[in-house]
């Protein structure tokens, strides 16, 4: 460094503005076999406008192999389609970084703070956060520059989450949306029958795990929850 030089200090990268993201249909995977790949792959065909990779028991390195697989099948069927990563942020900056079909992360608030994996992945990455009550939506518009979306639940109890929050609820969504720039997306054990119902409330979209990944036609479910969204938002 030159003598003349004066150091700097990294300032909070702030997204430049990008492509919308469709949260109508976000399909939220389990699972770590060649099932979770190709029912991923056939809702991103469906329509799904993005798929998270959720496998909280890999370890870094199968949890890289899995989402660089889910990646390239999500964007063999509909390159559209977004992938992102839950909570490991830093296997999202990995795959990225190796050239994988990857945009982003869902980051719980146990996770790495919102400014910081902004900072890691940059501003065309995709970031949500996970809220549920009045206290964390009002708290997450303090990083609305920061943010794509936020995730809100649970709708109802769910057994693949010991939640502490309470079920939301439609009146809860209803409340949670008059509170943030922010689009909210609807999730804990939704099912497509309760997708028409939610989007009245103005959610921007819904999460499904179950519905999808268990369903014997996926894109059957991904283009009925389309379906229930108004067609233009």
């Amino acid at each position: 460094m030159s003598p003349h030089t004066t150091p700097t200090t990294p300032a909070t990268t702030v997204p430049a503005a990008k492509e919308p993201v469709d949260l109508r249909c976000y399909l939220v995977t389990s699972g770590a076999d060649r099932h979770t790949v190709e029912t991923a792959a056939a809702a991103a065909g469906a329509g799904a406008g993005i798929v998270q990779v959720r496998a909280k028991d890999l370890d870094a390195r199968p949890l890289l192999a899995l989402t660089e697989e889910v990646a390239a099948a999500v964007r063999h069927a509909a390159p559209a389609c977004r992938v992102v990563l839950d909570d490991r942020t830093d296997v999202a900056y990995a795959a990225r970084r190796r050239g994988a079909h990857v945009h982003g992360v869902h980051l719980g608030q146990d996770d790495l703070p919102v400014a910081d994996a902004r900072a890691l992945l940059g501003p065309d990455a995709i970031i949500g956060l996970t809220t549920g009550t009045t206290e964390l939506v009002e708290a997450a518009e303090t990083d609305a520059d920061l943010l794509d979306y936020i995730g809100a639940g649970p709708f109802r109890p769910t057994p693949t989450k010991a939640h502490i929050r309470p079920a939301l609820g439609l009146q809860g969504y209803e409340e949670l949306v008059g509170l943030t720039r922010l689009p909210i997306v609807a999730i804990g054990d939704v099912t497509p029958e309760d997708v028409p119902a939610l989007a009245a409330t103005g959610v921007a979209g819904v999460a499904l795990v179950r519905a999808i990944m268990r369903a014997e036609e996926p894109a059957a479910v991904v283009q009925a929850v389309n379906g229930a969204f108004p067609v233009e938002r």
